[in-house]
């Protein structure tokens, strides 16, 4: 199999999958296009045993997750698209005030001369963290989370750095409750930190992003033969960045990426010793390691655009790189 398409199912055992979503603040509605699709697709010749994500693709793991162990694929799809859609800016104050967000992102970037407020005295962070909470509220029944991780369920995984300890921390789980999804989606330019366990939580997007190793070191039944990777930041970039807003973008997009290879790296090469024999395959099994890449460069200030066109196309995008993926009609 190569790096980009999906397996064949040799037979009619199926391939335990695994998947991780790259966080990326609006850029993760790629990632609900591409869940959506490969959720039409879905047949016996896959089984999903987890799934992680960090920030926006926390909340895409988190949906897709849901509305499987409630109902089906079919839900799952549902449940991705009313999330998104109650992100959207799609009122004539809230499509002002994304404009504003977006163009305020855009001048921070250049370089030129801009005040800059902490979260704990901009009012606007506070209602922006109480907007993703009621749409949370409105989606998931955290309340029945625990009783939904049976055996069969997949892992669910999200992913939050403790800012205190200075080490990544992640919530699986039953343990996946509204404060943990905040805190991995608390960017700290743009919310206030998350209290969880005695100690503050930031953004994920500073340790595991995605969280792989959790969906690695689990129980036999939920241990993945495929690892798919949705990955939002682009891996590579032609050319020297010069201007002030080209260092900015390729800097967010390494900071999001670096931590992924590091971990992708560990599993290439426990793979390695595994072909070389240095390590027995009846104490450790191969994870094939797939991407689905966005592919596609926009600037760092798009991350806050919520406008529906915007997102739209990015779910339309991720349609198009699942279809490829998986070999079928785009």
């Amino acid at each position: 199999m190569s790096e980009g398409d999906a397996g064949d199912g040799d037979d009619d055992t199926p391939t335990p999958v695994a998947i991780a979503c790259q966080g990326g603040g609006s850029h993760t509605a790629f990632t609900a296009g591409v869940l959506k699709r490969l959720f039409r697709e879905w047949d016996d010749d896959y089984r999903l045993v987890g799934i992680s994500g960090t920030s926006g693709g926390a909340f895409n793991a988190l949906a897709a997750w849901y509305g499987l162990v409630t109902a089906d694929a079919k839900r799952a799809i549902d449940l991705l698209d009313a999330v998104w859609a109650d992100l959207a800016a799609d009122t004539p104050s809230d499509r002002l005030t994304n404009d504003w967000v977006v163009g305020l992102n855009r001048i921070e970037s250049s370089g030129l001369p801009f005040p800059r407020v902490s979260p704990y005295r901009n009012p606007w962070s506070r209602l922006g963290k109480r907007r993703i909470e009621r749409i949370l509220d409105r989606h998931i029944d955290f309340d029945a989370v625990p009783d939904l991780c049976t055996h069969d369920a997949p892992e669910l995984v999200v992913g939050t750095v403790d800012i205190n300890g200075g080490v990544f921390e992640t919530f699986t789980n039953e343990d996946v409750t509204p404060e943990a999804v905040l805190a991995s989606a608390a960017v700290p330019d743009l919310f206030e930190a998350v209290k969880i366990h005695g100690h503050y939580h930031w953004d994920g997007l500073f340790s595991q992003n995605p969280p792989i190793d959790d969906l690695l070191t689990v129980d036999a039944d939920h241990k993945p033969a495929e690892l798919w990777v949705i990955q939002i930041n682009p891996q590579i970039r032609e050319g020297e960045p010069t201007s002030l807003e080209e260092i900015t973008d390729r800097r967010n997009e390494l900071s999001g990426n670096l931590s992924l290879n590091q971990e992708l790296r560990f599993v290439e090469r426990v793979n390695a010793w595994i072909d070389e024999g240095h390590l027995p395959e009846s104490d450790f099994t191969r994870t094939e390691v797939h991407r689905i890449q966005l592919g596609r460069a926009y600037h760092c200030s798009t991350k806050v655009d919520r406008s529906p066109e915007f997102l739209g196309e990015l779910m339309q995008l991720g349609a198009e790189r699942a279809a490829a993926f998986l070999g079928t009609p785009a």
